[in-house]
């Protein structure tokens, strides 16, 4: 089984990429994150063309996350809502962040993680709040089911190799302790990365700055990621990056990331 994550920064602006990436790459699930789609705007015919079913949850001009599958899935959900409840989760649920669905047995959970904008703005407190309430989401969906797969974009890098530069990481959003321990929070649920399963080096990244040469000049950030629950990290064969359609014009800021699992 391989399951891709990728933020495409708008599906119809990229939909040639993607619809060209799943025919080169026919995982079994790919998640994509910022669709900044109403749902029934969302172009579900090419990809149907491909063999592709679609679960969304979008928004105009923001945001928004899909899980695209070779076969349907079950227990779709979108939002915290539907596992916490509205009271616990608020407002949270707004912004079109969270999508999640079964496949083989797999709890597939699809995420776009809030940016934060910057330390001490009301949209860094808005992020940690965020991953807390996640934090109790994964936990839920951990006891109903032990074989979990957390991907997405984080916009976190765990540590110092998934940045090009790490100088002055300590107040740099992405980077900043507060969000790392929060982070870390997360994985004591028992999720490990795969991505470091199998490449424990720096020098790997997922996102690029659009500006000052970054992707040619490999000034990149790792912040998409494939988090397993321990039964799924002993299946998993492989996860990689994959660069390519980062080199195409007018691409994504990021690129895929896959991961198979031996299932």
């Amino acid at each position: 089984m391989q399951i891709a994550t990728w933020n495409v920064n708008s599906v119809r602006s990229r939909l040639t990429h993607v619809v060209d990436w799943l025919t080169e790459n026919p995982v079994d699930v790919l998640c994509l994150q910022e669709t900044k789609v109403v749902d029934p705007d969302f172009p579900l015919a090419p990809f149907e063309a491909i063999g592709y079913t679609a679960a969304i949850s979008g928004q105009k001009s923001y945001n928004g996350v899909a899980l695209l599958s070779r076969q349907p899935l079950d227990a779709i959900s979108a939002g915290f809502s539907s596992v916490l409840g509205a009271d616990t989760v608020g407002e949270l649920d707004e912004q079109k962040r969270v999508i999640t669905g079964v496949l083989d047995g797999v709890r597939i959970v699809n995420l776009y993680v809030p940016n934060g904008s910057a330390l001490g703005s009301d949209k860094y407190a808005y992020k940690l709040r965020w991953l807390e309430t996640l934090q109790g989401y994964l936990k839920a969906l951990l006891a109903e089911n032990p074989a979990v797969l957390v991907c997405g974009d984080f916009n976190i890098a765990l540590e110092d190799i998934d940045i090009h530069d790490p100088e002055g990481k300590e107040t740099h959003i992405m980077s900043s302790p507060v969000e790392r321990e929060a982070l870390q929070g997360i994985l004591a649920l028992g999720f490990q990365d795969a991505f470091r399963k199998f490449t424990p080096e720096g020098g790997h990244f997922s996102w690029w700055d659009y500006r000052a040469a970054s992707f040619r000049r490999n000034r990149g950030w790792r912040i998409d990621h494939h988090y397993l629950s321990p039964p799924l990290y002993e299946q998993a064969q492989r996860c990689w990056i994959d660069v390519e359609p980062r080199k195409r014009e007018k691409p994504s800021d990021h690129t895929p990331v896959v991961v198979e699992l031996n299932r």
